[in-house]
């Protein structure tokens, strides 16, 4: 192990907040006195079938924890997804069933692997400790805690202010959360800036049942590409890390380039020297944004897919939006029959059926804005119907084709 300095300017990195620096130097000279690694647990509620760019800022943090010699346990919250985090929320969430747990869980152990090393890395389910509490053990754990220290919490106490209903099963998330930590006697959790409350609640917990507190680590909310919100799916602001590499290369050179730095920071294992370099020129004027962004693609690239995907993303992303050239592989659609009348097919109902948009709405609103060409002619009618001759090729934006048969 590095120093216990060295190993804090390691942590400190693009961290949000540490509860608290002097307790984790303390568990980290222990660990270097002793020879034990501390226990660095992170909870995911496997509540999606994908994980996105966001998601993997704290994950790259655990990566950190790891290289420094630390003992990582990752806990799918099988059990808390049952009920589902109420973080954030303006109301309850859809409790989900079993099986559709256990198959998001199963894809969350292929992706987390992409970042973290799997021979180095515990995974474990919470309800092999959460299911065999008995009612008596559940009502203990509730009595370390007040209703009026829940109502505390920001999304519960404005809930609670604007009459929106709170479920009684909602306050044993944070408990069940920090429940986890007891289980395992973690020394250190890492969470998103959203996970505090729960994060603390851990510590609390923790003391209660005679443990030594853990060290909460809260992290950043990445913003998606719109530059101001959150990442999420819901806005269609995001970049997964499943995404086909020329996909995610586009969609990482469409950021705005105040975000270069951040993304650096957070999602990619670029040294500390290595970012300040980046920094220096981006604000002497040594190095143009594009080119950092380019850096930045293909390190993202690079490490959800391979060095050779990033160049190769790399090369049609020039061809494409610098050289104004069609892309290389535009997927086909077959266009259904049922959707054309009179020899001819509503644009926004094709958009649709072809999985360029969501909704026919969003297709006619990205017509309005001029972003839907059809043979590279832009069309300015939300109600335009064009003959679906085969090799048309439909474009949106900068990024998304499909060529009909």
């Amino acid at each position: 192990m590095k120093t216990v300095s060295q190993q804090m300017t390691a942590i400190r990195r693009g961290v949000a907040e540490i509860i608290s620096e002097e307790e984790l130097e303390k568990k980290l000279a222990a660990a270097l006195k002793t020879g034990r690694p501390l226990k660095i647990k992170l909870g995911l509620d496997p509540t999606a079938p994908d994980i996105h760019l966001g998601h993997t800022v704290v994950l790259q943090k655990m990566r950190q924890f790891q290289d420094l010699g630390h003992r990582l346990i990752i806990i799918i919250g099988d059990f808390t997804a049952r009920i589902g985090d109420p973080s954030g929320k303006v109301e309850t969430r859809k409790q989900l069933g079993e099986e559709e747990v256990m198959a998001n869980a199963l894809t969350y152990k292929e992706q987390i692997f992409k970042i973290l090393n799997p021979g180095k890395t515990e995974m474990v389910f919470n309800s092999s400790w959460l299911a065999p509490l008995t009612f008596a053990d559940v009502i203990r754990l509730a009595a370390h805690y007040t209703v009026a220290r829940m109502l505390e919490r920001e999304d519960f106490n404005k809930r609670f202010k604007s009459n929106l209903p709170i479920s009684i099963h909602e306050f044993f998330y944070p408990l069940m959360q920090g429940y986890d930590s007891i289980a395992l006697g973690a020394d250190v959790e890492l969470g998103g800036t959203d996970q505090r409350f729960n994060l603390l609640m851990g510590r609390t917990l923790q003391a209660a049942y005679g443990q030594e507190p853990q060290v909460a680590v809260t992290m950043p909310i990445l913003e998606g590409l719109d530059g101001t919100q959150k990442m999420s799916k819901s806005l269609g602001n995001y970049i997964g890390i499943t995404e086909a590499p020329v996909e995610m290369f586009g969609k990482i050179m469409s950021l705005p380039d105040e975000l270069i730095l951040r993304y650096l920071e957070l999602v990619t294992p670029v040294t500390a020297e290595e970012l300040s370099a980046v920094a220096a020129g981006l604000k002497d004027g040594g190095l143009h944004p594009r080119d950092a962004k380019m850096r930045l693609a293909r390190e993202v690239v690079r490490q959800f897919h391979t060095g050779e995907a990033a160049e190769k993303a790399e090369a049609e992303f020039i061809r494409v939006f610098k050289e104004r050239e069609l892309p290389s592989d535009i997927p086909v659609f077959t266009v259904p029959t049922e959707i054309i009348n009179n020899g001819l097919v509503y644009l926004p109902r094709l958009l649709t059926a072809a999985g360029l948009v969501p909704s026919t709405s969003e297709a006619r609103r990205l017509i309005v804005q001029g972003g839907v060409r059809v043979n590279e002619e832009k069309i300015a009618d939300p109600n335009a119907a064009v003959p679906p001759a085969p090799g048309t090729i439909i474009r949106i934006g900068r990024r998304k084709f499909v060529r009909l048969v």
